[in-house]
């Protein structure tokens, strides 16, 4: 099911340089805190205040019964150390969550999802330290450099959930920073604070080529700096197109038969930016009853691991419930990928849970459909929609849903809190914005970014001049006169 995610917007107002609290210059390639208005201002160190609440674009919206909707959220997880010499990796429970991951051979009581590693090879964790791994963009590539982890059965632990599901291709709600963790957004007050939360959630333009999630602010001028989100798709963007929206390869991937990666929304009680957890499903679903019993999909599910990761947090979603961001799952009250898919005459199946609920309409499978028939008129919807498209990763998360998933609709669950995986770390965190302060210049239009460098500007300090000023209006003009 949809729902509708709720986020106060943080209003940044436009501070002066003179309340900034740094007093060295600006450097190059940075996040900054996230005022959601494409005029505010926001400065590393500075107070924050919030506004009203109001619908996040890259959520989901109310829930209508018989569809499902996610929102993605998420922060501040560690990373499982790994070996790079082993085939396969731990990845441990938090302090105080309800069972152990463990490996195999130390328990008869685990379960260890069949390894996708090529039998005598070993699968490389590629991410290190140093930065994260420069991956081809494909997913199901990707995947093969990385270890797979070792999961403990953790069915009848006690803690339950449901997901429901969604994909409006918006920009994340875990890319906007904040000073006070408001709706558990990644925090930069310091720059060590900001990378323990794995930093800002990727952004991309319309074309899918990762963008920054923040620049110096749109009125950045000769008395005045400040710095600014990069404009929602979904939400302040002028034109929309050339806003900001999700990457495709967060598409959710199948490590194996058994386990697969994720990305969601969750409930602020929940989680926050960054945070990953472990599900196992349970064989039924979230309205199940003695008169509604779970269907073949949900008993095909069960026993399967997936670990997700917060990008979005939805003051709708439900403790335990995490709405997981699949493409083909509906877009919810946010639609960013009709700008993206623009092909006429595509059935993009209901708002709030998108294909597989118009499958079950008698029409189709209906409500009682069996898992072939759910399965195949999903994917027919998905190449209708997305075949032909210059989105790849599209097709084949919607695929995903459909051979790996199930076509389950709002499963249920056991859940825990874990470290994330380092694949999803490498997906999530952004390559561009990992400085709490950055020299790159605000564009309204994104779209026309293919590549390469950013058009920066060395025009302004922290700190002004004895004439007041933090930009020499001459080089900033300059500067801002730039074309992508």
């Amino acid at each position: 099911m949809k729902k509708l995610l709720l986020s106060s917007l943080l209003a940044a107002g436009a501070f002066s340089m003179f309340s900034a609290c740094s007093d060295d210059p600006v450097t190059a390639s940075s996040p900054i805190a996230a005022p959601t208005s494409s005029d505010s201002g926001y400065f590393p160190g500075a107070s924050s205040s919030s506004s009203a609440i109001a619908p996040i674009p890259g959520s989901s919206s109310a829930v209508v019964p018989g569809s499902s909707g996610s929102n993605p959220l998420s922060s501040s997880s560690s990373v499982v150390p790994s070996n790079p010499l082993s085939s396969s990796s731990v990845v441990a429970p938090v302090p105080g969550s309800s069972s152990s991951v463990v490996n195999p051979s130390q328990s008869s009581s685990s379960v260890n999802p069949t390894s996708s590693a090529t039998p005598g090879s070993s699968a490389v964790e590629s991410s290190s330290s140093n930065g994260p791994v420069k991956t081809v963009g494909n997913p199901e590539e990707d995947i093969k450099l990385y270890p797979v982890p070792t999961l403990k059965n953790i069915l009848g632990n006690g803690t339950s959930g449901w997901n429901t599901r969604y994909w409006d291709a918006c920009k994340a709600h875990c890319s906007q920073t904040s000073t006070d963790g408001a709706e558990g957004k990644p925090k930069i007050n310091t720059q060590e604070e900001y990378a323990a939360s794995h930093y800002t959630a990727r952004v991309c333009n319309i074309n899918d080529i990762e963008i920054p999630t923040f620049t110096y602010s749109k009125g950045l001028e000769r008395y005045w700096i400040g710095f600014q989100n990069t404009p929602n798709a979904c939400q302040e963007a002028d034109p929309a197109s050339g806003g900001g929206f999700t990457c495709t390869d967060m598409a959710p991937v199948a490590v194996n038969d058994t386990l697969a990666y994720a990305f969601v929304a969750g409930s602020d009680a929940t989680t926050s930016c960054g945070k990953c957890f472990h599900l196992q499903y349970d064989g039924s679903f979230k309205d199940a009853d003695g008169n509604n019993a779970p269907k073949g999909t949900h008993k095909a599910l069960k026993g399967k691991h997936i670990i997700v990761m917060a990008s979005n947090i939805g003051h709708d979603v439900k403790p335990g419930q995490f709405d997981l961001m699949v493409p083909g799952g509906g877009p919810g009250i946010f639609n960013a990928l009709q700008l993206q898919i623009t092909k006429p005459g595509i059935e993009w199946g209901a708002t709030y849970g998108g294909f597989l609920t118009y499958c079950q309409n008698g029409e189709k499978c209906g409500y009682d459909g069996t898992l072939e028939c759910y399965q195949s008129c999903v994917k027919d919807m998905c190449d209708a929609a997305f075949g032909d498209s210059n989105y790849p990763n599209l097709l084949r998360g919607c695929h995903w849903f459909a051979d790996w998933f199930m076509a389950a609709d709002n499963p249920t669950y056991q859940w825990e809190e874990v470290e994330c995986p380092q694949y999803l770390i490498d997906k999530y965190s952004t390559t561009i914005s990992t400085s709490i302060e950055t020299k790159i210049l605000f564009q309204s239009d994104w779209s026309k970014y293919k590549g390469g460098e950013f058009i920066t500007t060395d025009a302004c300090s922290s700190t002004p001049n004895e004439q007041h000023e933090y930009c020499d209006p001459d080089q900033l003009a300059a500067d801002k006169a730039k074309t992508y």
